[in-house]
């Protein structure tokens, strides 16, 4: 098995983030250095992402697990030697299946390219990716961040980093205009203010509430 690879970042991110936002900086602070583990391989993540569509992370660990000790290797090659029923065995649906499918023919045939994708900036790569079947902008966002480690993608369409930007700078809730302007502030370092979003909302600074729920909570 290879070495188990984490997202890069450092003091240089972290002095640029704190310097601007106070509270981001308290955050962080806080908080203390986030490891976030990288896929290794990016034909594997974007199936990974795709079976993990609408299913918890336990599932996904059951489905995933059941994939790779099938396969061995999670490649176009095994994938298409398998066939979308023997795939579906695994534990996934049938839809995904085809999914998954699709995206190792295309990959096989050369009409999608690995190679490429890599030279791509981040729009350019969030198009191409959400172009394939049964992949999202949220999806190609979390693979550009996770498996090609690039340093500025905070996504609006991930509820858990809006939640942490409502319980950060207290908003009841956060409209594009708002995120827009976050995400300006701490571009080109927006990966990294989003590990400590996401710590925020899954409850590291303990008393620190959200707003919204508040709000949901004084209705009667």
């Amino acid at each position: 098995m290879g070495k188990t690879k984490f997202f890069r970042y450092g003091k240089k991110e972290i002095a640029y983030l704190k310097s601007k936002d106070k509270k981001l900086a308290a955050v962080i602070d806080s908080v203390g250095p986030i490891r976030r583990e990288l896929d290794a391989d990016l034909f594997s993540a974007v199936v990974r992402h795709i079976v993990g569509q609408q299913i918890s992370n336990k599932a996904l660990a059951a489905v995933w697990g059941r994939l790779s000790e099938g396969l061995g290797t999670v490649d176009a090659e095994t994938v298409l030697n398998a066939g979308e029923e023997r795939l579906h065995s695994f534990g996934m649906s049938y839809r995904k299946a085809a999914y998954i499918s699709d995206f190792a023919r295309k990959v096989a045939d050369g009409e999608f390219s690995l190679a490429a994708l890599k030279k791509m900036n981040d729009a350019e790569a969030i198009a191409a990716l959400s172009s394939l079947k049964g992949v999202g902008v949220w999806t190609a966002e979390m693979i550009l961040l996770f498996c090609m480690e690039r340093p500025d993608v905070l996504s609006f369409g991930d509820l858990a980093i809006q939640r942490g930007l409502r319980m950060v700078y207290r908003h009841r809730e956060i409209t594009k205009a708002q995120f827009e302007r976050y995400r300006r502030r701490y571009s080109p370092y927006g990966s990294v203010a989003s590990f400590y979003l996401w710590a925020v909302s899954g409850g590291a600074l303990p008393g620190v509430t959200d707003p919204a729920e508040r709000k949901r909570g004084n209705k009667s």
